[in-house]
C-alpha cells in the first residue's frame, strides 16, 4: 500500500514525533491530532508536511473532515492515563475504550483505508517466553484489560465500516519526549541531577525499544502490515533491568554508586519481557539502534 497521508493521535510523544519525523523524511504529509491545552505541543516537528488539528480524544467522535483531503492510514495513539495510579481506574480506561472506537469512525470520515491502533505489553500480563501476535492474553490491570478490549472491539468496528485494521502491542519504547515518568528517562533525570535513583533488584529481564525504530516500524506496518494482525513490538533482545540502568550511569557518570533491590517488586511484577519479531522481519522491518 502506497502511504501518502497519515492522521496521527497522541502526536506529541516518543513515538508521535518519532513517527512525524519519519513521515517527513518520506514525504507524507501528516495530519497531527492533539489537544488544545497540550504542554507538548512545541513537541510537533514543524515541516511544510505538518498540520496540527485540535481536539480532545472526547471529540474524536464529531470532528468532521474539514481539509478536503483524503488520508490514508489512521495511527491512533492518544490514550489518558498511561501512568500509575490511574492505571487501574477502571472508569477512565473505559472511556478509552469510547475513544478508539470513536477514532475509527473518525478514520472513515476522513477516507482512510486502514486503522492501526497502538496496543500495548499489558494486554499479556505475566508471561514466560518470547511475546507473540497469538501468546494467550491475561491482562492484570485496567489500562491492560482496556488496551486489550479496545484492540477487539476497534477491530469488530473497522470491518463493518470496512476499513483495515492492525493492532500493534508495543513493549517498551525509549527516546526523545518521553514522559518523565518512565524508567529510562527518570532515571536519567536522577543521575543528570546526582541522585542515585532508588531500584527493585533489577532482574526484571526486558526489551526496549528506540522511538525512531518504533516509528520505522509503524510506517513500514502501515504498507506492508496484514490486515487483521497483531504485531508485537520491541527489539527482540531482552537483558536484565539492571543492565539498562547500569548503561545509563556509565554513560552520565560511572563514579555514581548503585544500588539495587531498595523498592520491592509489586504483587504483579511483570518479569519476562522480550518480543518475538519475526512477523515484522518478515514485513521488512528490523531495528537498527
Amino acid at each position: 500500500m502506497k502511504v501518502n497521508r497519515v492522521i496521527i493521535t497522541g502526536a506529541t510523544g516518543a513515538i508521535g514525533t518519532a513517527l512525524i519525523n519519519e513521515c517527513i523524511k518520506n514525504n507524507i504529509e501528516v495530519l497531527a491530532i492533539c489537544r488544545k491545552d497540550s504542554k507538548r505541543i512545541n513537541n510537533i516537528p514543524k515541516s511544510n508536511l505538518v498540520e496540527v488539528l485540535y481536539c480532545s480524544l472526547d471529540g474524536l467522535c464529531n470532528l468532521q473532515n474539514t481539509t478536503n483531503k483524503d488520508y490514508d492510514v489512521f495511527f491512533h495513539f492518544a490514550w489518558n492515563g498511561t501512568i500509575n495510579p490511574y492505571r487501574n481506574d477502571m472508569f477512565l480506561q473505559n472511556q478509552n475504550v469510547k475513544y478508539a472506537l470513536d477514532a475509527v469512525n473518525c478514520a472513515k470520515r476522513f477516507g482512510c483505508k486502514k486503522f492501526i491502533g497502538a496496543g500495548s505489553q499489558a494486554e499479556y500480563g505475566r508471561f514466560e517466553g518470547l511475546l507473540k501476535n497469538n501468546t494467550p492474553c491475561f491482562p492484570e490491570n485496567g489500562y491492560g484489560i482496556a488496551k486489550f478490549a479496545a484492540g477487539l472491539m476497534t477491530r469488530e468496528l473497522a470491518n463493518q465500516i470496512e476499513i483495515e485494521h492492525i493492532w500493534v502491542r508495543i513493549l517498551s519504547v525509549y527516546g526523545p519526549n518521553d514522559g518523565n515518568q518512565s524508567m529510562v528517562m527518570s532515571t536519567i533525570n536522577n543521575f543528570l541531577n546526582g541522585n542515585r535513583g532508588k531500584f527493585t533488584k533489577g532482574e526484571q529481564i526486558w526489551d526496549f525499544l528506540f522511538s525512531e525504530d518504533a516509528a520505522r516500524a509503524f510506517l513500514v506496518i502501515a504498507s506492508n502490515g496484514e490486515s487483521g494482525k497483531t504485531y508485537t513490538l520491541g527489539s527482540g533482545n531482552g537483558i536484565p533491568l539492571k543492565e539498562y540502568i547500569e548503561i545509563i550511569k556509565d554513560s552520565i557518570d560511572p563514579k555514581i554508586d548503585l544500588v539495587f533491590g531498595e523498592i520491592p517488586y509489586s504483587e504483579k511484577q511483570v518479569m519476562h519481557l522480550c518480543a518475538d519479531i519475526s512477523d515484522l522481519e518478515k514485513i521488512g522491518w528490523n531495528p537498527i539502534v
